[in-house]
């Protein structure tokens, strides 16, 4: 095997393994999670309101 035909293989395996990742990550399957994890950068927010309100009180 030459270069040229290592190349081409490892190309190939590279794609197939991109395929499999966007499919992965566009399947319904995980579409709560994903929501549930891009939310996750709000949590802190909603508790912080939340403390600052219970402090006015």
């Amino acid at each position: 095997m030459d270069q040229g035909i290592i190349g081409s293989i490892f190309t190939v395996i590279v794609f197939v393994a991109f395929i499999g990742v966007v499919y992965w990550a566009f399947t319904s399957r995980n579409k709560e999670r994903f929501d549930e994890a891009a939310n996750l950068v709000f949590a802190d927010e909603e508790k912080d309101q939340t403390n600052k309100k219970n402090q006015e009180s």
